[in-house]
């Protein structure tokens, strides 16, 4: 497979070879959703907490004594039962995040580019590269090169000019490539590669 390599202005300025393994393989869902559920549990702050029956203000002392009042038995206020008492078995901060294997990362990154690829949602343009900062050069830029809503821009190592003028714009993910995943790839409306990334994409993946 062949892919057409555009300028800034969406001019066909050469093309590169792709890799079937990498970008004409079998879209595997399954591989996808493990990426996007391990990513997304990475990202839970788990800070979510309630007070224990230890935790909850109140006196340890028994209220009454066990016989003889008529009423329940019953040890301390502070007890799960009463009003303002602890909390059962209730959430406690903890971290959600947990190894997801190398080779199911690779595997659901090469399934969310070919899913991407078959629906003609991937572009590869030369270079990426501004000598100024300025965010309407960048919207100009990325409007060209077909960017709606959300678009995900990966390159080996992100021009700092280009950046700085592009972080602002609304719907744009900028992404060096030894950090995109499959969560940002399916993500993304459209994905905007450099010819460089392209390369450095199907050397780590094939």
């Amino acid at each position: 497979m062949t892919v057409d390599v555009v300028n800034g202005q969406n001019q066909k300025v050469g093309s590169l070879d792709l890799r079937d393994e990498v970008f004409g393989g079998q879209v595997k869902q399954d591989l996808i959703w493990m990426q996007v559920r391990h990513e997304n549990a990475s990202m839970r702050s788990g800070t979510h907490a309630t007070k224990s029956r230890g935790m909850v203000s109140g006196s340890g002392r028994k209220p009454w004594r066990q016989k003889g009042t008529g009423r329940a038995r019953v040890g301390e206020t502070r007890n799960p039962l009463w009003r303002k008492g602890g909390t059962v078995f209730g959430p406690q901060p903890r971290d959600y995040s947990y190894h997801l294997p190398l080779k199911v990362a690779k595997g659901a990154l090469k399934a969310a580019l070919t899913q991407k690829w078959r629906d003609n949602a991937v572009i590869v343009v030369e270079t990426l590269e501004m000598n100024e900062i300025k965010t309407a050069q960048a919207a100009q830029l990325l409007a060209t090169l077909g960017h709606a809503r959300k678009s995900l821009v990966i390159d080996v190592q992100l021009n700092a000019a280009f950046t700085m003028s592009a972080r602002n714009i609304a719907g744009i993910d900028l992404r060096p490539s030894s950090f995109v995943t499959a969560r940002d790839v399916m993500d993304a409306n459209r994905v905007i590669l450099t010819r460089a990334a392209v390369e450095r994409l199907q050397e780590v993946l094939a």
